[in-house]
C-alpha cells in the first residue's frame, strides 16, 4: 500500500464487554520502533521498563500520533493507574465519550501478535462463542478445522451448558454468570495457555447431552475455512460465489485468491462476501479483497483514502485498485455482517459503495462501527506495542465517518438472522438466505441503525469477550 505499509496498520475491532475483538494485522516488520521512556507525563522516569516509564513512553506516543489530540488531556498524573492499559483507557476518555475510540487504541505484546498475525497461531479450545442477551445460553458460533473443540465433535449449534475444572465441579452457565456477569464466563474457560483443561457439559444440536474434557493447545486458525469457506452455491438456477473470511491476516492472501479464481473460472459475477464475526485485521488483506472484488476497476480508480492528523499529514495517502490475475468483475455483491463485523470488513464493504451503490448490500445486521485503523509504535525492550488510533478512512467519496456502524451509510440492506442451526453458506442458514435473495433482487426488510445481532429462536446474541483479549481474539471476536 505505498508508503503507509511501513506502518504496521491496523484495522480491527478491539474489546469491549458487548462482545467483540481487534487488533494488527501488520507483524514486526511494519512497526516503528521507538524505544525509550520518550517524554514525561508529569510524573518522575525510573528505569527503562517500569510501569511508570511505560506509562510516559505510551504518553509521549500519544501526544505525537493520536489522531483526536483534542481530547487528549495537557497532563495526567499515571501515578494513580497501576497498569499501562488503565492508564490509556483514562488518556482516551474523552475520545471514547465521543464514540470515536472505543477501546482501540492498546497496548498489546510484541511476541504475541507476531506470532498471530504471521501465521494464525494461538493456544485455545478452537471454538467461537456467543451467548443470548440474559447470558443463560452459551452457543458455540464454530469450531475451527485444528483446535480440540472440533476434534471432539463440538461445532457450530452446539450448547455449552456447564464448565468446570474437573468432572465433579461444573457449574451451570446460569451459575458462573449470576457470580460475575461482567468476566464469569471467559474466566470460567481459563487462561489462553495449552495445556489448559476444562471440563463441559455440551448439548448436541441432535439433543444429546454429554461430558467433554478439552485441553487447549496450540493450533493454526485458516482465515477461509477449507470446509465451508469458499463454495460455488447453485440457487434459483443461478450460480453464486460465497466467501467467509474469519480474519485478515497474511495467510488470508493465497486463500482468497484461490477462491476467487475458482469463482473466475466458472464465470461469476455475484457474490456473497460472509463477514459476520470478523473483527478486522490487516489493511494490505483487505486492499486485496476490494482488488479481488475489482476487476471492472482501472489502476486510475481511487480504492480510498488514508488520513493522519494535521501534524502528520504528510503520511496521507490516496490507494487505488490493482486488479488482479484472480480479480473478478461482479454486478452484484451481498455483504453478511452483524455486531461483531468491524474496521477491516467495514472497510471492504464501504469502499464497494462509490462503484456498486445499491448493487452492494449489507445483510444481517448493523456493523460495529470502525472508521479508522491504528499503527503499531515499538517499546522493543519491554515487548510493548502500541496500537494507537493514528488513521482516518474513507472510500472514493470520502465517505468515512460510520461511528454507529454502516447500516446508516448503505444504500441497501436486508436484516436477517444468525441461524447456529446451519452451518454458514448453507443456502437456508437465514442470513446466507437473505444474501441469495438480495442478489435475485427480492425485497426485504433494511436493517435499522440501531439494530443489534438477532438470531433464530432465542433473541438478541453476542460473542463473548474477555476483558483482557490476546491479540488472536481482538481480530476473532468470541475465540477461546
Amino acid at each position: 500500500m505505498g508508503r503507509f505499509g511501513r506502518w504496521g496498520a491496523a484495522l480491527a475491532l478491539t474489546a469491549t464487554l458487548a462482545g467483540c475483538g481487534g487488533g494488527d494485522g501488520g507483524g514486526s516488520a511494519g512497526t516503528i520502533a521507538t524505544g525509550g521512556t520518550g517524554g514525561s507525563s508529569g510524573g518522575s522516569v525510573d528505569s527503562a521498563c517500569s510501569l511508570r516509564s511505560r506509562q510516559n513512553w505510551v504518553f509521549s506516543q500519544m501526544n505525537e500520533w493520536y489522531l483526536f489530540p483534542e481530547t487528549l488531556p495537557a497532563s495526567l498524573d499515571p501515578s494513580p493507574y497501576t497498569t499501562v492499559s488503565d492508564y490509556i483507557d483514562a488518556l482516551t476518555a474523552t475520545a471514547r465519550a465521543q464514540r470515536k475510540d472505543r477501546y482501540f487504541t492498546y497496548l498489546t505484546s510484541i511476541k504475541e501478535e507476531n506470532a498471530y498475525y504471521n501465521s494464525g497461531s494461538d493456544a485455545g479450545f478452537g471454538f467461537r462463542l456467543t451467548t443470548d442477551a440474559s447470558q443463560s445460553k452459551l452457543l458455540v458460533a464454530e469450531s475451527f478445522e485444528s483446535g480440540a473443540a472440533l476434534a471432539a465433535g463440538i461445532d457450530r449449534g452446539t450448547e455449552i451448558q456447564g464448565i468446570g475444572t474437573s468432572a465433579t465441579n461444573i457449574q451451570s452457565i446460569q451459575a458462573i454468570v449470576s457470580a460475575d456477569p461482567n468476566n464469569g464466563l471467559s474466566n470460567a474457560l481459563g487462561p489462553d495457555t495449552a495445556g489448559t483443561v476444562r471440563y463441559f457439559t455440551v448439548a448436541d444440536p441432535s439433543g444429546a447431552v454429554r461430558t467433554v474434557t478439552l485441553t487447549k493447545a496450540a493450533y493454526t486458525l485458516q482465515p477461509v475455512s477449507p470446509n465451508y469457506g469458499a463454495q460455488v452455491i447453485t440457487d434459483n438456477g443461478q450460480r453464486y460465489g460465497y466467501i467467509n473470511l474469519r480474519t485478515f491476516i497474511s495467510t488470508a492472501d493465497p486463500q482468497l485468491r484461490a477462491a476467487f479464481s475458482t469463482f473466475k473460472q466458472q464465470g461469476i459475477t455475484q457474490v456473497v462476501v460472509d463477514l459476520r464475526y470478523n473483527g478486522g485485521g490487516a489493511i494490505t488483506i483487505a486492499d486485496l479483497f476490494n482488488n479481488l472484488l475489482g476487476g471492472a476497476r482501472q489502476s486510475s480508480d481511487v480504492m480510498g483514502y488514508v488520513s493522519f492528523r494535521p501534524s502528520k499529514a504528510s503520511n496521507n495517502e490516496t490507494t487505488y485498485f490493482a486488479p488482479q490475475p484472480e480479480s473478478i468483475m461482479p454486478t452484484r455483491i451481498a455483504f453478511i455482517g452483524t455486531g461483531g463485523t468491524a474496521s477491516a470488513s467495514e472497510l471492504v464493504l464501504n469502499r464497494t459503495l462509490p462503484y456498486f451503490g445499491s448493487n452492494s448490500g449489507l445483510i444481517g445486521t448493523n456493523t460495529y462501527g470502525k472508521p479508522v485503523g491504528q499503527i503499531a509504535l515499538d517499546n522493543a525492550q519491554c515487548n510493548d506495542r502500541l496500537r494507537v488510533i493514528a488513521i482516518s478512512l474513507q472510500n472514493a467519496n470520502r465517505q468515512g465517518d460510520y461511528y454507529n456502524g454502516l447500516a446508516g451509510v448503505v444504500p441497501a440492506s436486508c436484516r436477517a438472522g444468525d441461524d447456529l442451526t446451519r452451518r454458514m453458506g448453507d443456502p437456508q442458514e437465514a442470513s446466507t438466505r437473505a444474501a441469495l435473495d438480495f442478489l435475485q433482487g427480492k425485497s426485504c426488510t433494511p436493517i435499522g441503525t440501531g439494530a443489534s445481532a438477532q438470531s433464530v429462536g432465542d433473541g438478541p446474541r453476542k460473542l463473548v469477550q474477555p476483558a483482557t483479549p490476546s491479540a488472536a481474539q481482538r481480530d476473532v471476536p468470541g475465540l477461546f
